[in-house]
């Protein structure tokens, strides 16, 4: 019999690493694209970006560094919360958001980079304020980029394997995810169950494909 418990823990984890994404993947590209020093952009940039180029196990491998029992910031929690963050259900999330921050990060960026910037200038020349362009202006007409950013990234914290067998490992119960599961079934012998879990992730992908495409065709017909 199937356990679904591995469908229920990467959508648990998919959800609130979207979340944390989806608000820090806005602030930072919103941040990077006002930013005037080129020299320091293409810094920045390179960093926000190198998750997603880097193999997931070495990013895996630079979490559990940091996150581990003897790492600067796992240690941290161990010694004053008494709360370890390596292999729990947190680890998971964090090693979502990570492998998925670029992602939403970089589709941010470029919505943001396609508004036409004479549209912020007539904001500002009306005495809005920098928050008000942000809102009403900007985020208003790079929705369509930034909505697509934000489904490739949950699809890619829904995926996540590297980083996530590295920092949170495979706990049935507990930090055993889809990508987990699928290559547990498949190792164990147990095909039919590694399907279903496949099955689960294929309709997943095409739902968020079919948002995407969805959203960029309205968004199409609005400028005809």
């Amino acid at each position: 019999m199937t356990d679904w418990t591995p469908i229920f823990i990467s959508m648990k984890t998919a959800s609130l690493s979207i979340f944390i994404t989806f608000f820090l993947g806005l602030i930072v590209a919103w941040g990077i694209v006002k930013l005037k020093n080129d020299s320091v952009k293409i810094v920045l940039d390179g960093i926000f970006t190198l998750p997603i180029v880097l193999l997931p196990t070495v990013v895996g491998f630079f979490l559990l560094y940091i996150f581990g029992v003897r790492g600067p910031i796992g240690k941290f929690f161990v010694d004053f919360f008494a709360v370890k963050i390596a292999f729990s259900w947190s680890a998971t999330v964090i090693a979502a958001v990570v492998m998925s921050f670029p992602l939403m990060y970089r589709s941010a960026r470029g919505a943001f980079e396609q508004v036409d910037s004479n549209l912020l200038d007539a904001g500002r020349t009306l005495g809005m304020s920098e928050f008000k362009i942000f809102w009403k202006v900007l985020l208003a007409n790079a929705l369509p980029g930034i909505i697509s950013g934000g489904i490739l990234a949950y699809a890619r914290g829904l995926g996540e394997f590297g980083a996530t067998a590295m920092i949170a490992g495979n706990i049935a119960g507990q930090t055993r995810t889809l990508p987990m599961a699928v290559y547990s079934e498949v190792a164990a012998g147990n095909m039919g169950d590694a399907f279903n879990y496949v099955i689960f992730i294929v309709i997943i992908s095409f739902i968020a494909i079919f948002i995407m495409d969805y959203v960029s065709i309205r968004k199409e017909r609005q400028w005809k």
